[in-house]
């Protein structure tokens, strides 16, 4: 059952934990701006049962990098069983709320979903599954299965070309040089790869 109600906001966290015992939270980011969990203001808590989200005074944030975590302090939450309460909370924004993004910015959950082909030959070579954080963003994209049964690329330690048909994934990155094309309107990336790029993660 959807719920029409929250077609109008946007995830941009989900808390997971208590962090200490002052009643600080661990919240999981699905946005890609930092400033949603650390800039202090207003933002939205949605909790299992409710129906929409209740405004709360975000007070404080900070990130911790080596777990993709960030810590925030809200208003009113000023002990570790308040803070217990709301584990698994969605922390929400209203969807006008989206920042502006640059020219060449999109919201990864834009680009989920967009099929990628290749620049020279049209060729389908599969499906956006994931974005992975780092240094430069990573596509994870899942091979169309004639992508992977055609080329003869699938070779072991042996270099025996195997009949895998189990559907890979491979790691593109995210950069202007690789993905010179995205079209949200026609749902598709087209990908300039160097050679070797598609093989590299069989």
């Amino acid at each position: 059952m959807t719920n029409d109600k929250l077609d109008n906001w946007l995830e941009i966290g989900k808390i997971v934990a208590p962090q200490g015992l002052s009643g600080e939270l661990r919240v999981y980011p699905v946005s890609d701006f930092p400033e949603r969990f650390e800039v202090p203001g207003k933002r939205w808590l949605l909790c299992s049962g409710d129906t929409e989200p209740q405004p709360i005074e975000l007070l404080t944030g900070r990130y911790i990098s080596n777990k993709n975590l960030y810590v925030i302090k809200l208003a009113g939450v000023e002990n570790c069983d308040r803070a217990e309460a709301l584990r698994g909370c969605k922390l929400m924004v209203p969807a006008s709320d989206r920042p502006q993004l640059g020219e060449d910015e999109y919201h990864v959950l834009d680009l989920i979903g967009l099929e990628v082909f290749m620049q020279a030959s049209g060729e389908l070579v599969g499906t956006v599954v994931d974005i992975i954080p780092a240094g430069n963003d990573l596509l994870e994209v899942k091979l169309h299965p004639s992508f992977t049964t055609d080329k003869g690329q699938m070779t072991n330690d042996k270099g025996q070309i195997t009949n895998d048909k189990r559907q890979k994934t491979v790691l593109i990155p995210f950069v202007e040089a690789i993905a010179p094309v995205v079209d949200l309107p026609s749902g598709r990336i087209e990908i300039t790869p160097p050679p070797g790029l598609l093989e590299i993660n069989n």
